[in-house]
């Protein structure tokens, strides 16, 4: 009987230890999952925020590539533009765009999240993500500062694509105004389209990085004010024939380039806004070998039509080969990534010959890299998209050389359209509006003499000769 009861007493002894051990397995357990997810969001913030800031750095790279290509007479106009563009930006998107982008509303606007609040930051990467205000954005878990400054950044390069195509002529105030409208409006609402879970997003149209999204939203707007404002003098004879005005300094842009390249590996591996490592490798590599294609056919096509290796088409290749993989640079190949940059090599030198002969002019061939290619680069998603990256239930259906139809190709023909429509018709409207109460263009007397002295009462280059009217 004792030998029983001691049996027992060990047996119950035992029992509670397990039980102990168990539910202290359990809470270890639950810890190292917890630590676990804390770890992987601190990881994808510190990469989202790292790529944020490469994409930040591409305004110098802009301002460089717009200032050297531009005569020496508006270094300090393109300079003070480049610069102040990102500032406007960072205001009206913070108070208006990022409410009517990632917003909860319908398939045309958000209507939650104005003046960032009205939401909770959703970040741990839980169930409980999905019951916050700004779920377009769900699908990542890192915080939600680190999100609007990754969006940001991305909306301030919008607005810089707008400032190389009126340079020259366009008025300070006139240039900031309109800066305001397209980054606090304009390029949410149809970013919202797209990104923030609107009705193309719905209908099935895809764009990774932002072909669509952030260059050719940029290069409508930009089209629309070069033609408002019409081209600088002495562009065209009154024959019609094509006048070169050259920029001051191609190895300023050369320079500029080179930061915008360095910048595209935050802009595209960084629209993973994860730490994940096949996929910002391989998305680094598309970008790259695009970058690298579109240089290559650039200077074989200008070296063809102009007989000589132009630099400034050159440099415009590699940009073109960039903005046309913007899209598309998540779910093609490699070699897919190198046809993709190859024809959009060939048609920025095609298309900056066709705008001189359409009478618009560009000074920085903005229209032809970002507007002519983040269209084809949009349209190549629905060409090239390829397993295994295309083809799951959260990526986009194969592209129409990889067996998936043709209604690939139709959704991202439809977007293109829609967003081309809405962002020439808004942008014109408010051009006309902002032409019709201030004014856009500079005198013809302040142009001649150049915008540095005329706009901001100083110069670029104060020791060379100063410019006379002629």
């Amino acid at each position: 009987m004792r030998l029983l009861k001691i049996s027992g007493i060990i047996g119950s002894v035992l029992l509670c230890a397990g039980l102990l051990f168990a539910q202290e397995a359990d809470t270890t357990v639950a810890r190292v999952q917890t630590d676990t997810v804390n770890m992987a969001v601190v990881a994808d913030t510190l990469w989202v925020l790292f790529a944020a800031f490469l994409v930040f750095f591409m305004n110098l790279g802009f301002a460089m590539v717009e200032a050297g290509l531009q005569q020496a007479k508006n270094a300090v106009n393109i300079s003070a533009k480049n610069f102040i563009v990102f500032a406007i930006s960072s205001i009206a998107f913070w108070f208006i765009g990022w409410g009517l982008m990632f917003g909860d509303g319908n398939g045309f606007m958000g209507w939650k999240g104005m003046f960032m609040v009205g939401g909770a930051d959703n970040s741990p990467a839980t169930e409980e993500m999905y019951n916050g205000v700004y779920s377009a954005l769900n699908w990542t878990g890192v915080p939600l500062f680190a999100k609007f400054f990754f969006q940001l950044v991305f909306c301030a390069t919008a607005a810089t694509i707008v400032s190389g195509a009126v340079g020259g002529r366009i008025k300070f105030l006139a240039f900031i105004v309109f800066s305001f409208i397209l980054t606090s409006i304009i390029y949410p609402i149809a970013g919202h389209w797209i990104w923030g879970g609107g009705w193309l997003a719905q209908r099935g149209f895809w764009d990774f990085a932002g072909s669509t999204v952030v260059h050719s939203i940029g290069g409508w707007a930009a089209l629309t004010g070069a033609l408002v404002l019409g081209p600088r003098i002495g562009k065209y004879n009154p024959d019609g024939s094509v006048n070169s005005i050259p920029g001051h300094s191609l190895p300023l842009a050369t320079l500029g380039v080179f930061v915008l390249w360095f910048g595209w590996f935050g802009f595209n591996p960084g629209s993973t806004m994860a730490a994940n490592a096949a996929d910002i490798g391989r998305i680094a590599v598309t970008t790259n070998l695009a970058a690298a294609a579109g240089t290559l056919t650039a200077t074989i096509t200008a070296w063809i039509a102009l007989e000589k290796p132009d630099l400034s088409m050159i440099l415009n290749g590699a940009l073109a080969g960039l903005v046309a993989i913007t899209a598309p640079c998540a779910w093609v190949t490699p070699g897919a990534s190198i046809v993709i940059g190859a024809i959009a090599g060939i048609l920025v030198v095609v298309f900056v010959l066709a705008f001189d002969r359409w009478g618009i002019d560009d000074p920085v061939g903005a229209l032809s890299v970002h507007l002519a290619n983040g269209v084809w680069g949009t349209l190549a998603v629905g060409l090239f998209a390829a397993a295994p990256y295309a083809g799951g239930s959260s990526q986009p259906p194969l592209g129409l050389f990889y067996g998936g139809g043709i209604s690939s190709f139709a959704n991202q023909l439809v977007g293109v359209v829609a967003v081309g429509s809405f962002v020439f018709v808004v942008s014109w409207v408010i051009w006309v509006i902002i032409n019709a109460t201030m004014g856009i263009r500079v005198t013809r007397e302040e142009e001649l003499i150049g915008l540095d002295i005329s706009e901001h009462g100083i110069e670029g280059y104060p020791d060379f000769e100063s410019y006379t009217l002629k």
